[in-house]
């Protein structure tokens, strides 16, 4: 098909079709990638010992906030570039394609000499103690030094679903994904290079599929192509790209924010094996947040395209398809989690401890899981159509405004339970302050058309 025809089908095919073709890839590629960290945290929990699996749990702060540098260029150059292929203007995508490349080489290289330089503090910053320090840095040293590639990988992704090409964004991840479950069991298993083995493998199964995206972008019969001219940075694009970018960038730092605050939490009232707990419940979270993060990637070219060209009645269809998906599926992953939590923590760890731990923490972080994907999808909607204020407010408001006092808070009364409890709070909170929010909006979008 001409990738012209496939960036004008989003204005013309029906939406329920659309976000289907668009969502499946990104959801098969997500559960893949949700499965590839199970394996991972569970060869090393298994292998490695369940102090690992709390080193591991140190590093969570430093992905989320190399992921909020990241989305900061990949969410933005995107979402530009469907609002651009909505309007017909082929050669503005193509520049936004190319200071794509520039920045991503730019923050990439400079998040990585910063971070290496002042590494172990960061770590002790972030929660680390005696016995996790070598862990985590043993695993960032790598990561960090494989840094570009990662920005290069993520950004090319999400360029590649903005231009029409879901499928090869799907192939790029199920690729790197299984590549990275070979070399993660056979560096961390066979070789016995321990939790630097588990890097090592995300660092090359990412670069392997690096090369393939940008090989599919230097095809000149590629409607968005790599050539000269486009990489020098224009402020007004780099501008509209961190624009854009800014909403999924605070909400990645300030999920790194909280995680340093939880993580120290943790460690105050449940030591190191408290943090192994939080890092396998996180790990459970995300198995299924994967699944609503999926359909939101299908959702995001779909409303860009549509209010770039003013169809407002597909763009809002896609909206309510999308939190009708997200809410089925973490009404199922919270299900699970309530009757089955000693089971799914035991795929990570035989320890008695640790297992105890986790089991309880997968519940109580679970408690109201099932009104989370209709608030992910909403912020991200308000995101997609450059609303760019209502976007960071939302993301920024459960995290910030109600989770960070309540994770200080509720400790003081409950102990290990009460930082727990804090997460859920929030989330209904969150929830229960977005919906009236959508409702204003939609009642403001139909007075003025």
């Amino acid at each position: 098909m001409d990738n012209k025809k496939a960036a004008l089908e989003l204005g013309q095919k029906p939406v329920g079709q659309l976000l289907w073709q668009y969502a499946l890839p990104a959801i098969v590629a997500m559960t893949a990638s949700s499965l590839y960290n199970i394996i991972d945290r569970s060869v090393i929990g298994q292998i490695v010992g369940p102090e690992a699996i709390a080193g591991l749990g140190i590093t969570f702060p430093f992905m989320n906030l190399s992921a909020a540098f990241g989305a900061a260029v990949g969410v933005g150059a995107s979402t530009c570039i469907s609002v651009k292929l909505g309007q017909k203007d082929y050669k503005t995508a193509e520049h936004l394609l190319g200071n794509t490349v520039t920045l991503n080489l730019l923050i990439g290289f400079l998040f990585m000499v910063v971070c290496l330089l002042f590494l172990d503090p960061i770590l002790r910053f972030f929660g680390a103690s005696d016995v996790t320090l070598p862990y985590a840095r043993e695993f960032m040293i790598v990561i960090l030094l494989g840094n570009m590639i990662t920005h290069m990988y993520f950004g090319m992704n999400a360029v590649l679903r903005a231009a029409g090409k879901p499928r090869h964004a799907m192939y790029s991840v199920l690729f790197t994904v299984g590549m990275n479950i070979v070399l993660v069991i056979a560096f961390v298993w066979w070789f016995q290079w321990g939790i630097r083995g588990a890097a090592l493998a995300t660092v090359a199964s990412q670069s392997m599929a690096l090369f393939w995206q940008m090989r599919i972008f230097s095809n000149p019969k590629e409607l968005l192509h790599l050539r000269r001219g486009i990489y020098r940075l224009k402020s007004q694009l780099v501008k509209n790209i961190i624009s854009i970018g800014i909403s999924p960038f605070l909400m990645n730092a300030t999920s790194c924010i909280i995680v340093i605050f939880m993580n120290n939490q943790f460690v105050r009232y449940g030591g190191d094996m408290a943090v192994g707990a939080y890092s396998i419940a996180n790990s459970m979270v995300m198995v299924f947040f994967m699944f609503v993060m999926g359909v939101i990637q299908g959702m995001q070219p779909i409303v860009g395209y549509n209010y770039g060209a003013e169809k407002y009645d597909r763009m809002l269809r896609c909206l309510y398809l999308a939190i009708g998906c997200a809410t089925t599926i973490l009404l199922v992953g919270w299900g699970l989690s309530m009757l089955f939590p000693r089971e799914i923590a035991r795929i990570f760890t035989t320890d008695p401890t640790l297992l105890e731990l986790a089991a309880r923490g997968i519940k109580l972080d679970m408690l109201v899981f099932f009104v989370v994907g209709s608030q992910a999808v909403i912020t991200n909607f308000f995101q997609c159509i450059g609303k760019v204020k209502i976007s960071i407010f939302l993301s920024l408001s459960r995290q910030l405004i109600f989770l960070l006092p309540m994770a200080y808070v509720f400790p003081l009364f409950w102990g290990l339970d009460g930082v727990w409890y804090s997460m859920p709070a929030s989330d209904f909170i969150s929830f229960a302050m977005t919906i009236p929010i959508l409702l204003w909006y939609m009642k403001t979008l139909k007075a003025n058309n």
